[in-house]
This record gives structure tokens, C-alpha cells and sequence, in this order.
């Protein structure tokens, strides 16, 4: 009978994945499967984190059977693992090449510092949470990402909010500040200028583990991809003691005393002691994982490194061209949409004045029609006047003829003719005034057709004018291993190894620009204080605007001076 598979689910930063395992599958088995389907090559810095049978996080061993492995088992629930980085680089932007590697490094480092696993001040908090949205969201739309929207986001560690009387909606305005200025950063960019400054804080990348020196002395033991370094147990942020890789050549435990050998042999054992068996293992893991790397770095890439390196440099062109096409394109198409508005706004203009024409003329029309119900009532009125005046030399007539008849009646008569001439009179005088004003208006119906004809030629030109057959518009749319009660390992130290790291500087320090501008963010935020400064805030404080040092001035510090010397130095703490 076959052996039953085993359902397996694999939480990454961004997805869930679920398999079917058999009994014999052994850890490297179930890895490889894991990064196949993400399609991750960059595999040296990732492991399967799972939670022991105790409650303890634990690193899957690839060497070993799944099942055989001290896993926290349920009889209705899959078995769980967590897919992270487990080492870290030195230089992300040198280091990480796959786009799928940053992502995951990304989303990974940013939930360590919004869950304060990692210690991040508030003013690069806000600055970081800018860089997030741009990787999110892409370029800041006044349009799309109306005030409002980003509160649903998780932007910032809930100590920093709590920490000023700031609303959402003013943290929000901060961010969105911040953000405009990142406009033409490509997604993945933004990724990466984020892990850029995120590498620089001082927790970024450390492991810390709880330990003792031979007086007793609960100290802090950090493990990174620089060295190994010591802490006082109320500062995680600056160490005291530091021991590049390149000075270690064996690392071995015993039950819970560690020991630690330099390349120096002349100086004594670097020796602590730590609570548990099972941390010690996880020392001596992480060194030599860490140690490797830490020389890899310092010697010609491999060929699997260089064809990586020149694929990816191909796809960043490749997207480098498509980014200044699709800008070309926008361009375009914004100023197509320009022309388009300047036509519009030259159509509407000739509709107006074709319109103010239209309106003169039918004016000009009705004056016209006016004028001529005018001259036809004086043409009407002239006519009945000339009747009237024929009318009355008629009658002037018949009563010469009556004055010749009856001369008895004189004087009568030639009152009556007097009366008549003087009608006749006033009759004329009316009908040379109707006819002086029938000559006006027949001068005035002239001016006015005149005026018509003007108007019709005007109108006509227009309409040439209005319509647009000079202008072409555009219709296109879219052109280890393990110990048991002691072990130990000889790692391949080269004394000479570069130790670059400790003349690194800041991409804040780099940047004046960016520098000026968290300064200020830090005076803002300073005056809207409500609770006093954390421990960690105070350190930072204290270490970068007090002092002027930093994260690699630090690990400079630190190193100097003999081996044997620090070492004495970490026994006397």
C-alpha cells in the first residue's frame, strides 16, 4: 500500500501556496519545489521557517526528512512554513538581481519595521511609507487617490502614530508629500530605493541572541551579513564590540558555551554562553551561512551570478525602453489631447460668431422687411394725396365755373375760393412733405439692402472659415547543519578579504537633498509630540543628530584596535 501524502502549505510574503509531500521527502526536496513555482534562482538567502513542537521558530534542515523534523503537527490543519530571507545582503542594490528576489526582501523588511522588529525613526518611517505606495500604486494621481484613500493602508508602525497628535488624515497628507516627489519611479525602483534606505537602520539584517560573557554579563549577541557584534543589554542600536568575518577562521559550541577562534592566533578565544542548546545551533547556522556569504561577495561572481546579473540588466533596459515609450506615448497623446481642446475651442469660438452672425442678418432682414412696410404706407399715402389734390383742383374748378354763374353771390363765392385755395394749399404742402419723406425712405430701403447684401457675404465667408478642412485631427486611440551536544566548523577565512563596509556611507548622507528634507520632516513632526521618546528614539537621537554618527561610522569604531584587545574588552563588560 502506498505511504500517504502529507499536505504541506508554504506562506510567502505575497501568496500562499499548498503541495502534496510523501514520508521520504526531505527538506531540500520541498525547497526546491517552493522556488521552482515562485521561479527564484537568487536561493542562497531564503529558507523554510516552521514552528517546533515547543513553540520555537526553527529553519527547515534540507538535509533531512520533512516529517522526521520536530514539527508542530495538527490532524486537521496542513503543516505550515513560512518562506523568508534568512541572510541578508550587504548592498541590496549590488546584490539583489531578480525582481522576485526584491519584492520579497521588500515586503519582507517592510513588515519588520512596521511591526518595530526593525527600528526605524518616525521621520524615515514617513518617508519610507512614500517609497511603499510608490511601489504599490505607481505615480501619485490627484484624481485616483482622492484624500481618503490611503487609510485603509497600513503606512506606518503603530508607535509612530501614537506617538504625535497627528489624525490619519494628516499622516496621510504627510505621506502623500513625500510621494508626489517620487513621480517616473518605476514600481520595482521604488522597491529597491526602499531597501536602499532600509539597510542603512541600524537593526536591518540582525539577529540578536541572548547571551553571557565568562563574568556572568547578559549581553546581546548580533549575527549579520558584516560580522558578529556585542550589545549592551539596553541598546540594540549601537554595538560596542565588532568582529568582521574576515578575522574568524572556526566557530564551535559545546552544550552552551560558544567558542569563537580568530584568524589572529595569537589572540585568545572569543567565548560567550548561551541559554540554550538549541541557540547555540542557531549561532553556528547563521555564521556559516552568513560567513560564506560575506566572502563570496569578496571574490568574481560565478557563472550562474553573471548570466543572472546580464539577464537582468537585459530585462531593465528592456524596461527602461518600455517606460520611454509608454512616456512617448503619454506625451503624445497629451498632446493630441491638446490640439483637440485648441480645436474644440476654435470650433465653438466660429460657432459663436457664425451664430452672432446668423443673428445680424435675420436683425438686418427684419429692419429690412420694416423699411419696406414703410415705403409702401408713404407710396400709399402719396397716392391718396394726389387724389385729394386732383380732387380739389376739380372742385377749384367747379366753383370758378359757379363764381362766373353767380355773381350775386361774389363775395360768398370768393371766401369759399379763398378757404379752398388755402386748402389746396396745406393740401400741397402735405403732399410735397409725403413725398420728401417717401424719397428718405426709399433712400433708406437702398442703405438697407445694401446692408443685406453685406450681411449674405459676410455670412458666406464665415461658413468657409468655420469649416475646418486645413486641419487633420487624429482619431487613433491607442497606437547546516546541526549539532548535537557540541560541533564546530572551519570556515574558508581570507584575512585580506575587503572590508569596504566600514568606509560605506548612508543614502541619506549621500543625498544633501534628502537629508534637508527629513530634517525638516523631523522639526514638523517634533512640534506635534504628544508622548516622550522611546528608548530606541532616544538612542537614535542621541547617535545621529547629537553626534553626527551612523550606522557604518559605528562598525568602524568598533573594529579598531586588536583582536585580542577587544575580545579582553567584551570579558571586562
Amino acid at each position: 500500500m502506498a505511504p500517504k501524502p502529507v499536505n504541506v502549505r508554504v506562506i510567502t510574503m505575497d501568496a500562499e501556496l499548498e503541495f502534496a509531500i510523501q514520508p521520504n521527502t526531505t527538506g531540500k526536496q520541498l525547497f526546491d519545489q517552493v522556488v521552482k513555482t515562485i521561479g527564484l534562482r537568487e536561493i542562497w538567502f531564503f529558507g523554510l521557517l516552521y514552528t517546533d513542537s515547543k513553540d520555537f521558530p526553527c529553519w527547515l534542515k534540507l538535509n533531512k526528512k520533512v516529517l522526521s523534523q520536530d514539527l508542530k503537527k495538527s490532524t486537521t490543519k496542513p503543516l505550515a512554513f513560512k518562506f523568508r530571507a534568512r541572510f541578508f545582503p550587504e548592498e541590496v542594490s549590488e546584490e539583489l538581481i531578480q525582481e522576485i528576489t526584491q519584492k520579497l526582501f521588500f515586503l519582507q523588511i517592510k513588515e519588520s519595521i512596521l511591526t518595530d522588529e526593525i527600528y526605524c525613526p518616525p521621520e524615515t518611517c514617513v518617508l519610507l511609507a512614500s517609497y511603499a505606495m510608490q511601489a504599490k500604486h505607481g505615480d501619485y494621481s490627484q484624481d485616483i487617490h482622492r484624500p481618503g484613500s490611503l487609510l485603509q493602508e497600513r503606512l506606518l508602525p503603530r508607535r509612530v502614530m501614537e506617538q504625535y497628535q497627528l489624525s490619519a488624515e494628516e499622516w496621510e497628507k504627510r505621506v502623500v508629500t513625500w510621494w508626489k516627489e517620487h513621480n517616473g519611479i518605476l514600481k520595482e525602483e521604488a522597491m529597491l530605493e526602499y531597501l536602499k534606505i532600509a539597510q542603512d537602520l541600524e537593526m536591518y539584517g540582525v539577529n540578536y541572541f541572548d547571551i553571557r560573557n565568562k563574568k556572568g554579563t547578559e549581553l546581546y549577541l548580533g549575527v549579520d551579513a558584516l560580522g558578529l557584534n556585542i550589545y549592551d543589554k539596553q541598546d540594540k542600536l549601537t554595538p560596542k564590540i565588532g568582529f568582521p568575518w574576515s578575522e574568524i577562521r572556526n566557530v564551535s559550541f559545546s552544550d552552551k558555551k560558544f567558542v569563537i577562534k580568530p584568524m589572529d592566533k595569537k589572540s585568545p578565544d572569543f567565548v560567550f554562553f548561551a541559554q540554550r542548546l538549541r541557540i547555540n545551533r542557531r549561532i553556528l547556522s547563521l555564521c556559516m551561512g552568513n560567513h560564506e556569504l560575506y566572502m563570496r561577495r569578496r571574490k568574481t561572481d560565478s557563472i550562474e551570478v553573471q548570466q543572472m546579473k546580464a539577464q537582468a540588466h537585459e530585462e531593465k533596459l528592456m524596461r527602461l525602453q518600455e517606460r520611454e515609450r509608454i512616456q512617448a506615448e503619454v506625451e503624445r497623446r497629451k498632446l493630441a489631447e491638446q490640439d483637440r481642446e485648441v480645436m474644440q475651442k476654435r470650433m465653438n469660438d466660429l460657432e459663436r460668431s457664425a451664430d452672432a452672425a446668423r443673428q445680424a442678418l435675420e436683425d438686418q432682414n427684419r429692419m429690412t422687411k420694416d423699411l419696406e412696410d414703410k415705403r409702401r404706407q408713404a407710396e400709399e399715402a402719396q397716392f391718396r394725396l394726389q387724389q385729394e389734390r386732383d380732387d380739389a383742383e376739380r372742385e377749384h374748378e367747379r366753383m370758378m365755373e359757379r363764381i362766373n354763374y353767380e355773381q350775386g353771390e361774389k363775395d360768398k363765392i370768393v371766401q369759399e375760393i379763398e378757404k379752398t385755395r388755402i386748402l389746396a394749399d396745406k393740401k400741397a404742402q402735405e403732399a410735397q412733405q409725403k413725398e420728401y419723406e417717401a424719397r428718405q425712405l426709399e433712400q433708406e430701403l437702398r442703405e438697407a439692402n445694401k446692408k443685406v447684401h453685406e450681411a449674405q457675404e459676410s455670412n458666406n465667408n464665415h461658413y468657409i472659415d468655420s469649416h475646418p478642412m486645413d486641419v487633420e485631427e487624429s482619431d487613433d486611440e491607442e497606437n547546516s547543519t546541526t549539532g548535537r551536544f557540541g560541533q564546530g566548523v572551519e570556515l574558508k577565512t581570507d584575512e585580506h578579504a575587503s572590508r569596504h563596509e566600514e568606509n560605506r556611507t548612508t543614502a541619506t548622507t549621500r543625498d544633501q537633498n534628502m537629508k534637508q528634507k527629513l530634517e525638516a520632516e523631523r522639526r514638523h513632526l517634533g512640534q506635534r509630540q504628544q508622548k516622550e521618546e522611546t528608548r530606541e528614539d532616544k538612542i537614535y537621537r542621541e547617535n545621529t543628530i547629537d553626534k553626527g554618527i551612523d550606522k557604518y561610522r559605528t562598525l568602524k569604531k568598533i573594529r579598531e584596535g586588536t583582536v585580542k584587545r577587544r575580545i579582553d574588552e567584551f570579558e571586562a563588560m
